[in-house]
């Protein structure tokens, strides 16, 4: 057991921390860690602390990109990495990655994980503008990450490419771990009890989560009186710049072919009552949902990109199809609702995968031995 280690984790919000890291920080404690969060605050402040995790509230704006609010978040991560004096920092989302990678080589602090888990809005955007842009982001990721003793954890091949073309460390420091991990015993495999195919989408309602292509996918397989059942399930998220609008959801409200649903927090239950898992997304860092999806035997249809093609075996526990293709998303929709054994059998294969690969066990045993692996650095 470790004794008297600080571990600070630097995240962009709460609810993503408690989503995607909170049983990390978890069995860290069990482990002996003092551990600390540096996070912006919704209405999680208490149960966090209930945890036994120390909070430290930061202001972390996930789409604004003002100046002066960039400048003053920067200003209070460096306050309190400085504060906290932390024998480990584990920097999580693009912000705290940035910001908290260029603070820390001010402070010569050492022992520095960043989870690279997407790189950002500005990575799946084109154009000229664009184009400058991200030379000038990977040069900020280039000095942020930079350190012989920094650990970088990666969650697709495509991720850790980008990384090692920036020439900041030895691809020994880099660790690809597929996803956050899923909790195998709450993400069930239960059997299809449908008759009519239940077809759904879970996800931040983003246009880079591709839910104008799975809109206008409905509405091509209705107009080929397909007989299934559509869901589309998320919130809005106002602090990201590929958020629909007021006005988006309204007019999808009007849409007749697909049902709406906001947030849930019963996903399991959602997946396990469906019949195919869809996420038409630009890019990820590996989709969480995909993984849930896998764990309850569903087979899912997403797209060939970074991310999502490391999330499932190609034609094995999935279909892939090109991004941004409405009509090549219809017609994968249409082969699985139209094969059930096919479907199913991936749907099993789906579940293999995520006993082998997903499982939240093994995703925490390996974020352990990286903060073990710094000693008494």
């Amino acid at each position: 057991m470790i004794e008297n280690k600080k571990l600070l984790f630097v995240v962009n919000v709460d609810w993503f921390f408690i989503s995607h890291r909170l049983p990390i920080a978890l069995k860290s404690i069990e482990n002996g860690y003092e551990v600390h969060i540096a996070c912006g605050i919704t209405d999680k402040k208490e149960y966090l602390e209930s945890l036994g995790l120390i909070i430290h509230p930061v202001n972390i704006s996930r789409g604004g990109m003002g100046i002066v609010s960039e400048v003053k978040t920067f200003f209070l991560i460096y306050k309190v990495l400085k504060n906290v004096q932390a024998d480990i920092v584990h920097f999580i989302t693009i912000k705290p990655v940035l910001y908290g990678g260029i603070a820390s080589r001010i402070l010569n602090i050492k022992n520095r994980v960043f989870s690279i888990s997407g790189l950002g809005y500005i990575f799946v955007t084109d154009g000229f503008k664009n184009k400058i842009i991200k030379i000038f982001f990977k040069l900020l990721y280039k000095f942020a990450l930079d350190g012989a003793e920094s650990k970088i954890i990666v969650q697709n091949k495509d991720d850790k490419n980008v990384i090692l073309d920036l020439n900041v460390c030895d691809e020994k420091q880099i660790t690809l771990i597929r996803g956050s991990g899923v909790d195998l015993n709450l993400y069930k495999y239960e059997e299809e009890k449908n008759r009519t195919p239940i077809v759904v989408m879970a996800s931040r309602l983003l246009k880079d989560k591709g839910v104008f292509e799975f809109i206008e996918a409905v509405n091509i397989l209705k107009n080929r009186n397909i007989d299934a059942v559509f869901h589309l399930y998320g919130d809005m998220d106002e602090n990201n710049r590929a958020t629909l609008t007021i006005q988006d959801l309204e007019k999808i409200k009007k849409n007749k072919n697909i049902e709406i649903y906001g947030f849930s927090s019963n996903i399991e239950k959602i997946f396990r009552d469906s019949n195919i898992v869809v996420l038409p997304s630009y890019r990820e860092g590996l989709p969480k949902v995909l993984i849930e999806a896998a764990a309850c035997g569903r087979a899912v249809i997403t797209t060939d990109v970074a991310g999502c093609r490391d999330a499932i075996e190609n034609g094995k526990t999935g279909l892939l199809v090109e991004v941004k293709n409405s009509n090549a998303l219809a017609d994968a929709i249409e082969k699985l609702i139209n094969n059930k054994k096919l479907r199913i059998n991936m749907g099993k294969e789906g579940r293999k995968l995520a006993e082998k690969e997903f499982s939240i066990e093994t995703v925490v045993k390996i974020h352990l031995a990286i903060y073990k692996s710094y000693g008494d650095n």
